[in-house]
């Protein structure tokens, strides 16, 4: 069954510093910071959440939905969509703007420091959530701040069970504002960051949030796996060795893809988050988040 993918198109220009952050910045004198990082190698990737996570679904066999907006640049995005079969009947093109655009700079640690422009993706809440009977899940991922609020209560409103992925959007939206997004949805994914401070901002605690109507809280904690939240009790779920380390980018995206996978067919919670373990180990080894090759016969879907 289609899966409604609410967040951002974007265009991803990765580069690699070969030393440490910690190395290069003063603690104290952080106040008059004013650091350059040279960056021998640079390389632009299709990025943002909604195409990220609509790749690994799609390559998993699943049927994304993109609902998301582009610049007048984004012709060639659209055309990278529809050679996976994605549907982008959902995917408007703002005029006078520019695709957003995520500028990255990945440290030897695997750290990362991100610039992020927004572009068209200030103006994605101008296309609602579809009326399609068809639609029986989706995510709500990193995207303009009106689009998440607009979108979770349109999905809401349609009784479509969603995933409430805030990512690095979590900052722009107070506790009123996170209380409604999971008290709208169906599960909640962040990672270990991100749940200090949905509960920081929120007064809640995970075991509290999914003794809540919550059916799961997923906890990511990049190589160490996740530890997924039901009813007060946390279940860890180890992690995935990876047989090469090249590159973060896109590993949540990834894991999101997998995770929707799952629930699309009514997967219990843990074996969705062991294969989104999985997928985003098999991502790391790649570069950019929609270059990792799935080979599906060995994943026991």
């Amino acid at each position: 069954m289609p899966a409604l993918i609410c967040g951002s198109l974007a265009f991803d220009t990765i580069t690699t510093f070969p030393g440490r952050f910690a190395e290069q910045i003063l603690p104290e004198q952080v106040h008059i910071l004013n650091v350059s990082f040279l960056v021998p190698t640079l390389r632009r990737e299709f990025g943002g959440c909604a195409g990220n996570i609509a790749y690994t679904l799609s390559q998993l066999g699943g049927e994304p939905v993109v609902l998301a907006a582009l610049g007048t640049d984004g012709a060639e995005y659209l055309q990278r969509l529809a050679s996976w079969k994605v549907s982008t009947e959902h995917i408007a093109t703002v005029a006078d703007s520019f695709t957003a655009q995520a500028i990255i700079i990945t440290d030897s640690s695997n750290n990362q420091i991100t610039a992020f422009h927004p572009g068209a993706m200030q103006a994605a809440q101008r296309t609602p959530v579809p009326s399609r009977t068809d639609l029986r899940i989706a995510i709500i991922a990193p995207d303009g701040r009106d689009a998440m609020i607009e979108h979770a209560a349109q999905l809401a409103d349609a009784g479509i069970p969603f995933v409430f992925d805030p990512g690095q959007g979590l900052p722009m939206f107070d506790g009123a504002e996170l209380k409604r997004f999971v008290a709208q949805a169906r599960w909640v994914a962040v990672n270990d960051y991100e749940a200090r401070m949905l509960c920081d901002r929120t007064g809640e605690t995970l075991e509290s949030l999914s003794t809540s109507h919550l059916a799961g809280v997923i906890v990511t904690l990049g190589a160490e796996g996740c530890d997924v939240w039901e009813q007060g009790q946390c279940t860890h779920v180890p992690g995935t060795p990876a047989t090469e380390v090249v590159d973060p980018t896109g590993c949540g995206d990834a894991f999101r893809g997998a995770l929707l996978y799952g629930l699309e067919r009514g997967w219990p919670l843990r074996r969705c988050v062991d294969l989104g373990n999985r997928i985003g180990a098999l991502k790391i080894a790649s570069r950019g988040g929609q270059n990792h090759q799935i080979d599906t016969s060995g994943l026991d879907l």
